[in-house]
């Protein structure tokens, strides 16, 4: 029987590793909760404000794991989890034999079964994966939407570090599930994003006054997240992150290896990854993610 670390609350030593604008704010939401902090990233200069709040620096992904419960991953793409666990100095040679790894990254679901298969093979840890959504805001606020893959024990272990970073929090089945459920939500967001922006266009070019359109479609079934928030910014011309275009870009070829992976009949999917590799080819890719509707509008002369 595999073992499993006991449940891990406040003020138990956790680590993260991995401190960009979503890993740093996910760490300072543990440490505000109570839990002895351990951290790591490839620039120290990430983690001056939380040293400066009483947490530790580790000089490697090893050194932050070892001792530690449970180690928050959060990095860019699947090659840099892979390095971040198992390369030189990282996770694996320091983690516990029983404590929990949560990938909060957004990367491929074959790769992540094949990463917690090995975790566990060779360390007896386990690896859950955490992609989420909520953006910058969102875990700054540690209001994040985690959706989990991996050992429903190691997920229940973990309860109280998930609930220093995140209000919604799911599990939804074994190693991998977590991102599956991660590329249908941004495809949820890219598909709608395109027909909200393509509605914007059209109510322009009709001579509509295109926020009091935006008013209207919110107060019926039409209303969305996306026409919200994501319409807003384009309507008012912010095009800063927010999430980049490339990001998106990532995670829709994500979204499209899955389907096809498992044989999904994916016509929303085959519309949008074009669309977002033509407006980052196109030099948008810094820009936040509503400059796929920028460039529906330009393509429809508005």
């Amino acid at each position: 029987m595999t073992e499993i670390t006991p449940p891990v609350a406040p003020p138990a030593r956790v680590a993260f590793v991995g401190l960009g604008v979503m890993g740093a704010a996910m760490a300072a939401n543990l440490r505000r909760a109570g839990f002895e902090l351990a951290i790591h990233s490839r620039s120290r200069g990430k983690a001056e404000a939380l040293e400066a709040a009483g947490t530790a620096w580790c000089g490697t992904g090893a050194e932050a794991a070892k001792g530690s419960a449970i180690i928050g991953l959060c990095v860019p793409d699947t090659p840099d989890v892979e390095a971040a666990i198992f390369g030189l100095g990282g996770i694996a040679e320091g983690v516990g034999k029983g404590a929990v790894v949560i990938d909060f990254s957004t990367i491929s679901a074959k790769a992540t079964a094949g990463f917690a298969a090995r975790l566990l093979a060779e360390r007896g840890a386990h690896l859950l994966d955490s992609p989420v959504s909520g953006g910058p805001q969102g875990a700054i606020d540690g209001v994040l939407t985690c959706m989990v893959g991996g050992d429903r024990a190691a997920f229940e272990a973990a309860s109280a570090f998930f609930g220093a970073v995140g209000r919604t929090v799911t599990h939804l089945g074994p190693a991998g599930s977590g991102q599956v459920c991660k590329s249908a939500n941004q495809l949820i967001i890219c598909a709608t994003l395109t027909a909200v922006s393509e509605a914007i266009a059209l109510g322009k070019k009709a001579g509509l006054d295109p926020e009091a359109m935006r008013g209207a479609l919110s107060g019926g079934s039409a209303d969305s997240f996306v026409l919200r928030n994501h319409a807003k910014r384009l309507l008012d011309g912010k095009f800063t992150p927010g999430f980049r275009a490339e990001l998106m870009r990532k995670d829709i070829r994500l979204a499209a290896q899955a389907i096809r992976d498992h044989g999904v009949f994916g016509p929303a999917t085959a519309m949008a990854a074009p669309l977002l590799e033509l407006v980052c080819n196109q030099g948008a890719g810094k820009d936040d993610l509503v400059a796929l509707g920028r460039m529906i509008g330009e393509l429809s002369g508005v």
